[in-house]
């Protein structure tokens, strides 16, 4: 692989919030899985923890209620949920950075695979209901975030601002 190729899939990669009715492939999802696995973390602690939900699961259904996003969610027909197994973490803010990483490696690996995802971070407003529709227990697991993965029925955007602004200083 070019470092232009990840340069470009960096830069290409856009959140999508609606999705086609075709399904996504369990290699798919196996491969966007391993991407995430690989994402660094501290001590190589590996603190992270995946759900697999599809679109006939019943929580699917309750965890769409769980979000202002709810036709976001209703939309897609995957979606894996992310977690922190509290047994393998050592430091929360380099756990959740590590997470962070997580996220960011399993969404380039579905770009890279041609499907859509974004990231439902104000899903975390409702942990605890989260992780009791899932039967996790908060003593075990704390939840991060739930990406939604399909095909594109959008063309995601974005703008950034010139490097400039967002340098502390010149070098």
């Amino acid at each position: 692989m070019s470092a232009e190729a990840v340069l470009t899939a960096i830069k290409e990669r856009r959140s999508i919030r609606k999705y086609t009715a075709e399904p996504v492939d369990d290699e798919a999802v196996r491969a966007i899985l391993e991407a995430g696995r690989w994402a660094p973390s501290g001590m190589n602690n590996q603190p992270f923890r995946f759900l697999v939900l599809r679109k006939d699961d019943p929580r699917f259904e309750t965890l769409s209620g769980l979000t202002k996003y709810t036709h976001i969610v209703k939309s897609c027909p995957v979606m894996i949920g992310l977690f922190l197994d509290k047994k393998a973490t050592y430091h929360e803010h380099k756990d959740h950075q590590s997470a962070g990483a997580c996220v960011q490696n399993m969404m380039l690996a579905a770009h890279a695979l041609g499907l859509g995802t974004v990231w439902l971070g104000q899903m975390m407003n409702n942990a605890p209901q989260v992780l009791e529709a899932l039967s996790l227990s908060p003593d075990d697991y704390e939840f991060i975030t739930v990406i939604t993965i399909g095909h594109p029925a959008e063309a995601g955007k974005a703008n950034r601002h010139p490097l400039d602004h967002y340098m502390l200083e010149t070098f």
